[in-house]
């Protein structure tokens, strides 16, 4: 090969992949405003779910209501899950589409985790 071919295909193979866009990430790029959502929901859902532990085992009185205790670990087991689902989402193993499921599992962890501390405050009145 002359030196000109070679020049002239490394021009060329770097226009195509100018072309498809080879440089950007994968699922696009986040905005501020997604990230500042993200982390609020996700403190929100991490203070409502440490607070239901607590609950779980403080209130009424101790030995713990063993029902409270298994509303608190159902909480744990769907919050695992959807560890489970962020983390492979931050990875790029999921598609983007599946952030809609994200936060409807943080929808109902937050609903569950009401759900929880109004039985368990509600029952000791």
């Amino acid at each position: 090969m002359t030196e000109s071919s070679v020049d002239h295909n490394s021009k060329t193979m770097a226009g195509r992949y100018d072309d498809i866009g080879a440089d950007k990430p994968l699922f696009g790029e986040t905005r501020p405003r997604d990230r500042v959502f993200n982390l609020v929901l996700g403190l929100v859902t991490l203070i409502l779910v440490l607070v239901t532990l607590i609950s779980a085992f403080v209130f009424p009185q101790w030995p713990p209501d063993p029902v409270n205790i298994y509303f608190a670990s159902c909480i744990l087991l769907v919050c695992g899950a959807n560890s489970v689902l962020i983390f492979w989402y931050r990875q790029g193993d999921l598609e983007p589409k599946f952030r809609t499921l994200i936060y409807f599992n943080v929808f109902c962890i937050i609903l569950l985790a009401v759900c929880c501390n109004l039985y368990i405050h509600l029952k000791t009145k």
